[in-house]
């Protein structure tokens, strides 16, 4: 088991979405993973500043967030971050699981958010983006 926390960005220009999303994932998603602590974000201008920032070890982006969806904003970022951090796309319906593959993100979870699905494919994604530990020299 770890103590290490880590970041997640949430995107939606809904508060309730961002809410669910949370909710569903919680705070530990796994037991062999930290805790989570979340970034709440409405504009895709937070998400780009918060991405690019670094200190980001998971987005996870509304596909039906207005005026930009999370589709195309997940597909800029990997297409314009050198270090983008892993991304998941919540989705509306199964059957866009494609345009989430179209933007190269890196799992989708599907409304409504069942949380064990939720928290087990965001565990998935971190564990699979893990930062390997720095030998002392």
């Amino acid at each position: 088991m770890t103590s290490e926390v880590r970041t997640v960005l949430v995107y939606s220009h809904k508060p309730q979405v961002r809410e669910s999303i949370i909710t569903a994932v919680g705070r530990r998603p796994a037991s062999d993973l930290g805790r989570i602590t979340y970034v709440e974000v409405d504009k895709v201008a937070d998400v780009i500043a918060e991405c690019d920032a670094g200190g980001i070890d998971l987005a996870i982006l509304d596909g039906e967030a207005q005026p930009n969806g999370g589709m195309g904003l997940c597909r800029q970022l990997k297409n314009e971050l050198t270090d983008c951090p892993p991304i998941v796309i919540a989705v509306r319906r199964k059957d866009d699981r494609w345009l989430a593959t179209w933007s190269q993100a890196d799992a989708v979870i599907v409304h409504p958010l069942d949380p064990i699905a939720a928290a087990d494919t965001v565990a998935d994604v971190l564990r699979a983006h893990r930062v390997p530990a720095v030998r002392a020299q």
